[in-house]
């Protein structure tokens, strides 16, 4: 995947010393949510105040991560409605994923975290339903202390130009394809 230099970030000042990153992982591969998770663990070490948006996984899905993230402080917000190729009322997602991306939007603006993770948002983008240049605008007009973490697939050019650090997590082998489902404490 050929990327483009990063655009000028706002948060960097005139040594060159970022203040905050925009880090985004994408791909096919497993593990994109779980360096995420990583790096709030890293955050709430440094006594950050770590804000966490799922946009696609429903409060319903009992994740350890969350878990342990609100037991650590962690404002914690799901905004989707489950796996979304199961819906009956896709109309409905799509203004859940709106307001979701709205909240998102809030809670990078206020500048209150020095760490937001945005879960899965490529899929809102690619999906067409949020539109894709307000959060570029929001990304690229965030508080000078405020770092992001995106995830999710297929993220599409204008997320990895706004993005100081894109990595790319290739499947090699997933169990999933040997029919083996999701396991708790590795999978959620």
């Amino acid at each position: 995947m050929a990327i483009d230099p990063p655009m000028d970030n706002p948060a960097e000042n005139k040594s060159g010393v970022a203040k905050s990153l925009v880090v985004l992982n994408t791909g096919d591969g497993k593990g994109k949510s779980s360096a995420a998770f990583g790096v709030m663990l890293r955050g709430l070490a440094r006594g950050w105040n770590v804000a966490v948006v799922q946009f696609v996984k429903s409060g319903d899905w009992n994740v350890g991560e969350e878990k342990i993230g609100r037991e650590l402080g962690v404002d914690w917000f799901n905004e989707g409605q489950g796996f979304t190729w199961n819906s009956e009322d896709l109309e409905h997602d799509k203004a859940i994923a709106q307001q979701g991306w709205d909240r998102a939007h809030d809670l990078i603006m206020a500048g209150d975290h020095q760490l937001i993770l945005l879960d899965e948002l490529t899929y809102l983008i690619n999906w067409g339903w949020i539109e894709p240049e307000p959060v570029y605008e929001t990304i690229g007009n965030r508080p000078e202390k405020v770092s992001l973490v995106i995830t999710g697939r297929d993220a599409p050019q204008g997320l990895i130009d706004v993005s100081d650090t894109v990595s790319e997590v290739v499947k090699v082998k997933h169990a999933f394809d040997r029919g083996i489902i999701a396991k708790k404490g590795i999978d959620y």
